[in-house]
């Protein structure tokens, strides 16, 4: 798909700005990967139990049988139009007692082949297109997580964690890197689990380090950019609540349903109830499977007040629908959601998901 100059050119400018940003820092671990969690509205910190479980709730992991070895996970979709790609890439391995899993997974999100018009002009004020170059905007982050499962007379306590690393780089001008913590706990009893997770428990701090020449500063403070040579951005902890059911509709038919409650401490947001310094936004999701193999899935996230330009205030929503199918060991997930914007645009796009189980060998084999 071919992006506008200027489209790109205002991506620049977005990441230069993001620099400096608190409140949103490192929001892309937000999106969130999977398209079985995309197509439930993101609604599955109870509910996923699978290697995409190390980015939702790493405690998730410890419900993989040990009998079913290690599973890998990939994950590619396209974001604002084809401008932004959000990979993951993930495995997940069981510890010898049976009741433990190890993690380790990567997430980048990236926007390629930006163009860098800095030296666009000459001394003399003509343009020169031979000096435009290209760069990438990629977020970076590696998680290593571990799970364990406790089994007790009412109920399984499931509990893990996250230790993450992240880097971000925008070209050559500046990098980052950012180190925190996730905890998670499911608790599952018959029909019913509940979840609990904190994101960014100890708090993530990110240092920029800021490698402008100084003929591209120059360049940036005459356009009124203001730059500094180092900054530090935090991530306030994010607390997360969950609650799921299945429900067994017939012999072969099977409904889950999951509603999750997102309380962000970073100040007020737009939320559907916003408020200093905690938010909080639900997520409601369902999926419907036959005989295991075939599922279907809905969702809906991010509730937020819209006013348009009457001063009329309309709640929007982020919707979602997905597919999956199992086919031996082997998991194709596929969702279609919305991102949207304040502006009610409609910004769809196709999220695609696998998930591959390699059981060990026998030892009769």
């Amino acid at each position: 798909m071919f992006i506008s100059t200027p489209l790109r050119i205002a991506f620049l400018i977005l990441f230069t700005c993001a620099l400096s940003a608190q409140k949103y820092s490192n929001e892309f671990l937000s999106i969130g990967v999977g398209a079985r969690a995309q197509g439930m509205g993101t609604a599955v910190a109870a509910t996923q139990n699978d290697v995409y479980a190390s980015a939702w709730n790493p405690a998730g992991l410890a419900a993989i049988p040990a009998e079913r070895g290690l599973e890998l996970g990939a994950m590619h979709a396209e974001w604002f139009g084809g401008v932004g790609n959000y990979d993951f890439l993930g495995i997940t391995l069981p510890l010898s007692t049976g009741n433990q899993r190890l993690g380790f997974s990567l997430i980048r999100f990236g926007i390629d082949q930006i163009p860098n018009t800095l030296s666009l002009y000459e001394a003399d004020g003509t343009i020169n297109f031979d000096n435009v170059t290209e760069f990438s905007a990629a977020d970076y982050a590696f998680l290593g997580s571990y799970a364990r499962a406790f089994y007790k007379e009412r109920g399984i306590l499931r509990v893990g964690g996250n230790v993450k690393v992240i880097h971000r780089s925008i070209g050559e001008f500046a990098t980052s890197w950012g180190f925190g913590l996730d905890l998670g706990a499911q608790y599952q009893r018959n029909d019913w689990t509940f979840a609990f997770l904190g994101r960014d428990v100890t708090t993530t701090f990110n240092a920029w380090s800021i490698n402008f020449s100084e003929e591209d500063r120059a360049v940036l403070e005459l356009t009124g950019n203001e730059v500094t040579p180092q900054s530090v951005e935090i991530t306030n902890p994010t607390l997360m609540l969950g609650a799921a059911r299945r429900f067994a509709l017939t012999e072969q038919i099977g409904l889950t349903a999951e509603l999750n409650l997102i309380a962000t401490t970073d100040g007020r947001r737009n939320t559907l109830i916003s408020a200093d310094p905690v938010s909080l936004d639900p997520a409601l999701g369902l999926e419907a499977d036959y005989g295991g193999f075939v599922y279907l899935r809905a969702g809906v996230s991010q509730l937020q007040r819209i006013q348009d330009f009457g001063g009329t205030e309309n709640l929007q929503s982020r919707p979602a629908l997905g597919l999956g199918l199992k086919v031996g060991q082997l998991y194709v997930d596929y969702a279609y959601t919305d991102l949207g914007d304040n502006e009610g645009r409609s910004t769809y796009s196709h999220v695609v998901s696998l998930r591959l189980g390699i059981r060990p060998a026998s030892p009769e084999q």
